[in-house]
């Protein structure tokens, strides 16, 4: 969320900034500026009523004092008529909050000044390829047949089960999804990142600290009975341990590593582009966040790519890195930088990896601060990238590795799975 400090005093630049994002921008902060006003007149007028009725108690304990009780009591009757006043305004007050909450909520994060404007993914900006896409040759399968032909998922059997978009992994297939697991998990561990395991249901006031309530894209499963939502990545449970702390300097800055089944409702897939493993309902992933002083979070998210380029290139998989637009970028990112491997049996780039810089936007929400060297409360900055997300992964591996004896397993990960081949 918007800090209204910045608000009120960059209303041009804010507007600015914002067009490419929202088509009513500028009307919009124009009318969060009108209700903050609105919310401070009423503030100061409740403020001087409670300083009249102060004042007036102390008149009316010495008219009780001195024997005046005509007096004292004609000042209660006024100090009830200002309660009353106070009540109605504390109503009025309400309402301006909750339309101001309102408005601040659907307003999207501010880019970066060096993000490309731009409407759409066609607009992204290809920042650096690496690695030799392979050539398969006429006998190439995709991993939906590859998949079937090794027995490693079964699609029919998960929508037996459940339903499309939940597949089954099962023999050598299911070890090396947990290969993978444990190979990012290793690896952030030696970068530095604290393991958690958390929950993956999270409440309400989560889902709305890292901004994925209001869910405006129909993304969340709601357990509705006990109004709990499944996770859609574990950044939201990682960013949510520090929701309303105040930490310490020397705390900073925080590194944690998640692994969690990732769950979204991907409402309006389908065609091609998600058959087999290329969008999923529920998928793996290991999730990396970072809470750091706002002078190091660029520095720190240029590391976070990075980290995701190392894992692409231990895996042998050829990559790109693009860097968003302002009408691709997510709704709290300041940033972001996509990896993209390709996939030679679909001849198209999948997207694994999203690393992302929020800024003060979701610290603003989760009320997240860090007292400075000069003593005082500021906003810090919260950053999470994924390294990695499974499916795209385990796609990429099968078809980019797929030879006449079968599916070749990386080096890096031989030591995980315990063979050097599937066949």
């Amino acid at each position: 969320m918007l800090e209204l400090q910045r608000i009120h005093n960059h209303t041009d630049a804010v507007k600015k900034a914002l067009s490419s994002r929202i088509e009513n921008a500028s009307d919009l902060i124009d009318e969060i500026i009108e209700l903050d006003n609105e919310r401070k007149n009423i503030q100061s007028a409740l403020d001087d009523l409670l300083a009249k009725q102060n004042a007036m108690a102390k008149d009316i304990g010495a008219f009780f004092k001195g024997g005046n009780t005509g007096e004292a009591e004609k000042l209660k009757a006024i100090v009830a008529d200002f309660k009353e006043e106070s009540q109605v305004l504390k109503e009025k007050q309400n309402d301006v909050l909750q339309k101001l909450e309102s408005c601040l909520y659907t307003l999207p994060n501010v880019p970066h000044e060096s993000v490309p404007v731009g409407k759409s993914e066609a607009d992204n900006k290809v920042v650096e390829s690496v690695g030799e896409i392979p050539d398969l040759g006429n006998s190439k399968k995709p991993h939906w047949e590859l998949t079937q032909q090794y027995n490693l998922i079964d699609f029919e059997l998960g929508v037996k089960i459940t339903g499309a978009g939940f597949p089954v992994y099962r023999g050598k297939g299911a070890k090396l999804q947990r290969a993978l697991i444990q190979f990012f998990l290793d690896e952030a561990s030696s970068a530095g990142y604290e393991e958690i395991i958390p929950p993956h249901l999270v409440n309400e006031a989560s889902g709305y600290g890292t901004g994925q309530l209001p869910d405006k894209e129909g993304q969340m499963y709601h357990v509705g009975v006990d109004d709990l939502y499944l996770i859609p990545t574990s950044e939201v449970p990682l960013t949510n341990l520090y929701r309303g702390d105040l930490l310490t300097e020397d705390s900073l800055p925080v590194q944690l590593c998640a692994y969690s089944p990732c769950f979204r409702r991907e409402a309006g897939s389908y065609g091609k582009d998600v058959r087999g493993l290329n969008r999923l309902h529920q998928f793996d992933k290991v999730e990396i966040v970072r809470i750091e002083k706002p002078e190091n979070s660029y520095k720190v998210l240029n590391h976070m790519v990075d980290h995701v380029k190392m894992l692409l290139d231990k895996l042998e998989l050829p990559y790109r890195v693009l860097q968003l637009c302002t009408g691709d970028l997510g709704f709290t990112s300041a940033i972001t930088f996509d990896l993209e491997v390709y996939s030679a049996a679909q001849e198209r780039w999948l997207e694994v990896s999203s690393v992302s810089n929020f800024e003060t936007f979701q610290a603003n929400r989760l009320k997240l601060r860090y007292k400075n060297s000069d003593k005082k409360n500021q906003l810090l900055h919260t950053l999470n990238g994924s390294a990695l997300a499974l499916p795209r992964i385990m796609a990429a591996l099968m078809e980019n590795h797929q030879c006449e004896n079968g599916i070749k397993i990386p080096k890096a990960l031989q030591k995980y799975t315990g063979f050097e081949i599937i066949n």
